[in-house]
């Protein structure tokens, strides 16, 4: 069975919105903790960072809901995905420590190049122009899975799957056993019957978050059209 992981952004609303999208089908929930210059991310994501900081979503109220989604989702997998700024005002460590203490599962730290700081356990990312050398680098310290980035560019919702998916997936089976999920520009069932072809697994981040502006009723049927191509 193809893994379908949502990413949804912290806020009040995200436990329940949570519960939502694993209802609907969901295997795995990322949960953006909300940065104030995020380089990977496009419109609709930055519009729901802003929207979350504007709520006090600072670090400490993220882990809150962190732990208060867990309390909920007992048996999810639960990946905050983050910044290296983020991580240096709090403290590595401690951040490392207070995420787990909140129940996640691992972590993604979207702007730390995989070598760097390799003793903080987290999901790498990998992009099509990644050379091989960093493909098999950031494979090795990867942790449980591998995030393969679509495209170059940022995340948002696209018309059609990124044609470079095909050749990363080759070169990252080359190098790795680990499961391997897609994840930027995946929005319709369409998508992600075609990546899910190609891959293990699929995150799909922009349209669930837009979605979810709709409430947890419109998530979950989102989620169950995915759900039900992947399995199709």
């Amino acid at each position: 069975m193809k893994t379908l992981a949502i990413y949804l952004m912290c806020g009040p609303e995200t436990p329940v919105l949570a519960g939502a999208a694993v209802e609907g089908g969901a295997d795995l929930v990322e949960l953006g903790f909300p940065f104030s210059d995020p380089l990977a991310d496009g419109p609709v994501i930055r519009r729901a960072a802003e929207r979350a900081l504007a709520q006090g979503m600072r670090t400490g109220a993220c882990l809150e809901i962190l732990a208060a989604t867990r309390e909920r989702l007992p048996e999810t997998p639960l990946v905050p995905m983050t910044y290296s700024s983020l991580l240096e005002a709090h403290g590595w460590d401690r951040f490392a420590a207070d995420a787990q203490a909140a129940g996640a599962t691992s972590m993604i730290v979207a702007d730390l190049p995989a070598g760097e700081r390799p003793e903080l356990r987290r999901v790498q990312l990998v992009a099509p122009t990644s050379t091989d050398e960093r493909l098999a680098l950031a494979a090795a310290q990867s942790d449980g899975w591998l995030y393969l980035v679509t495209l170059t560019g940022t995340t948002g919702v696209r018309s059609e799957l990124s044609p470079a998916l095909a050749g990363l997936v080759e070169r990252a089976r080359a190098r790795t056993e680990l499961p391997l999920y897609a994840g930027f520009g995946i929005s319709t069932p369409e998508h992600a019957r075609a990546a899910a072809e190609l891959a293990d697994g699929i995150v799909v981040g922009s349209r669930a978050v837009e979605v979810a502006e709709n409430g947890p009723e419109a998530l979950r049927d989102y989620v169950s059209s995915l759900r039900v191509a992947l399995d199709a």
